[in-house]
């Protein structure tokens, strides 16, 4: 989960990332980002900002780079458009949306979002839009010090969609975008137009 996976706990001993696949991660994340539209005038500015961190190369994608790295979050929406879920972060007590690091197998950012969204939600079948839907910048305590430049997506859940709590949270739930649930991190909110705005683009369609 995104905002909330500001690892407070001792950091996972990842395997040694292949330097093709962060290679093609990082040029899927600039190329993504080059040519994305902006939702907002606060995702314009973050957007600028992540493409100049990229330009500190590959490295960039990891959580290894300390002036900050990419990650990736999703807002799943279920079959009927009509609710959103979102999980009960397991140290910060508080809702987000799913997502987390990029991995080293992630060879682009919509499908590092994907992944993270399977895992966590454990729904299987979930469909992407590879448009961003935001991006946010905000502290993190990764490697002493660290910012997390999120980029967000939106993501639709199969018709009868069962969800299962995975070792990242205390629980996950729908709410209806009118009544989301509280407390929850900062960031989450500014996802809701966006998010719902693709569910009128081309690949999120919910069902009839």
């Amino acid at each position: 989960m995104p905002d909330a996976r500001d690892d407070t706990t001792a950091p996972r001993t990842d395997p040694t990332p292949s330097g093709d696949t962060v290679a093609a991660l990082h040029a899927d994340t600039t190329a993504v980002l080059t040519r994305w539209e902006p939702t907002s005038p606060a995702a314009a500015e973050a957007r600028d900002r992540t493409l100049a961190l990229l330009a500190a190369g590959p490295v960039a994608v990891t959580r290894a780079h300390r002036p900050g790295h990419v990650t990736a979050s999703v807002l799943i929406v279920d079959a009927t458009g009509e609710r959103l879920l979102f999980c009960l972060h397991g140290k910060f007590k508080q809702w987000v949306q799913l997502g987390g690091h990029c991995e080293p197998t992630d060879r682009t950012l919509a499908g590092a979002a994907l992944r993270e969204a399977t895992e966590e939600s454990g729904i299987a079948g979930l469909r992407i839009d590879p448009v961003p839907i935001d991006v946010d910048i905000h502290p993190v305590p990764c490697q002493g010090g660290s910012f997390h430049h999120d980029v967000r997506f939106a993501v639709l859940a199969p018709p009868g969609a069962v969800e299962r709590v995975s070792d990242e949270s205390d629980a996950l739930g729908w709410f209806p975008p009118d009544r989301l649930p509280t407390p929850r991190l900062g960031g989450v909110d500014q996802l809701l137009a966006p998010g719902l705005a693709a569910l009128r683009r081309g690949l999120l369609r919910p069902a009839p």
